[in-house]
């Protein structure tokens, strides 16, 4: 029988400087905050406010995003449930490499499904993995449209949009991971700093 292409693999982590070295250096915690909601939420605008707080603060971070990362590492993917899932697979393993380089990652995906959400966690680790809703409601996104998406869907030029087409499962009530920033319930510096809250014991020794 031939073999495999994993029978060639020979990973090396345990010859690799720790995890633990890094983060000393960078005298914070990894982690990833997971924000996630539908298009127009507020997610993106929340992510790049929070980068730009924690780097003033001293912390080392990397974001990602979800139209970033559909214009290289997974521009072969299309929104399919097949492909969302994937789509999340390959972030969830990008992020949980710098989670292991000692970097606190904050991931701005609509993440539609609980299944995709839960997908994220197991592959990064529930300890390394922080999730947070950005809710608004479809009304209130559709009238923010900042990217004129749903515009587009309206038009009948945009398929499978989330919310419309495609589900959008929220947390259940009863889950005890998530935390929820209600974008409608605040100004954007209020949401920025409830979110800071949350993120802040997270990363700091």
């Amino acid at each position: 029988m031939a073999a495999s292409s994993s029978d060639n693999l020979y990973p090396i982590f345990d010859r690799v400087l720790g995890r633990a070295d890094k983060e000393a250096k960078l005298r914070q915690r990894g982690r990833v905050i997971w924000m996630y909601g539908l298009s127009g939420s507020g997610k993106s605008t929340l992510a790049i406010a929070l980068e730009r707080r924690l780097h003033a603060e001293g912390f080392t971070t990397h974001l990602l995003d979800g139209d970033n990362v559909r214009t290289g590492l997974n521009r072969d993917l299309g929104f399919t449930d097949a492909d969302r899932s994937e789509n999340i697979r390959r972030i969830a393993e990008v992020a949980k490499l710098f989670v292991q380089a000692g970097v606190v990652v904050i991931a701005a995906f609509i993440t539609p499904q609980r299944a995709h959400r839960q997908l994220a966690r197991t592959i990064i680790g529930a300890e390394d993995f922080s999730e947070v809703y950005v809710a608004a409601s479809f009304e209130t996104c559709a009238a923010r449209d900042p990217k004129g998406l749903y515009a587009k869907a309206r038009a009948g030029n945009v398929q499978q949009f989330t919310g419309r087409d495609s589900a959008f499962e929220p947390p259940l009530p009863e889950d005890p991971e998530a935390r929820v920033i209600d974008t409608e319930a605040g100004t954007a510096t209020d949401s920025l700093n409830q979110l800071h809250t949350i993120v802040l014991p997270r990363i700091t020794f």
